[in-house]
């Protein structure tokens, strides 16, 4: 994609216009089905317009935390989320990190609380949040365990196993992003480009 389109966008004084490209641009993915959620970190001016923009799409919307002009926010759809969260290894994986039998609102409640909690000591995110972004679960141990270094590969995620499959999934990822990008500069609103 050319530069010249993203800086447009993203530059452009229409509040409306640049959060719509924003959450297109970094929510593809998501937003074509192929993961559970996404985060943004996005400016708090924009946030208001997330219910006009995400009207009768489905998609969910929480902000994890706010500091410095900025929040952080969760994309996804309640009931895809909620079955992921309860299959089998990554709820064992993170009820380690004390979500244990709680609904999605719960799930979602304590993972704003530790995000927050990790935000106001300069610890980055709780290392479960890749559970909460559709990460394998493989993947988000061996980032624990690993501390962040040792992977086989950075992409979309850091990957410490199954390279052949993540290889796959990151080009999916990158079709997705191209084809909904390519859908938002010809018109098509966000209701036309999630699946």
């Amino acid at each position: 994609m050319p530069a010249e389109v993203l800086s447009y966008f993203l530059k452009n004084n229409d509040r409306r216009l640049r959060l719509a490209f924003q959450v297109v641009l970094q929510c593809a993915p998501f937003l074509k089905g192929l993961k559970v959620s996404c985060v943004i970190s996005m400016d708090i001016c924009l946030y208001d317009g997330l219910s006009e923009l995400l009207q009768d799409t489905g998609i969910a919307y929480r902000r994890l935390s706010c500091s410095e002009g900025k929040c952080l926010v969760l994309f996804y759809r309640p009931g895809e989320l909620e079955r992921y969260l309860n299959g089998p290894k990554i709820r064992s994986l993170i009820h380690e990190y004390g979500y244990g039998r709680m609904d999605l609102d719960d799930m979602l409640c304590r993972l704003c609380s530790r995000v927050g909690d990790f935000a106001k000591q300069g610890m980055g995110f709780p290392h479960e949040i890749g559970a909460f972004l559709g990460y394998p679960a493989e993947d988000v141990k061996g980032f624990i365990e690993n501390e962040g270094r040792r992977y086989l590969m950075i992409g979309y995620w850091k990957v410490y196993s199954d390279l052949a499959t993540a290889r796959m999934i990151f080009k999916e990822y990158d079709r997705a992003k191209n084809c909904a990008v390519n859908e938002f500069i010809t018109g098509k609103s966000i209701r036309e480009i999630a699946i």
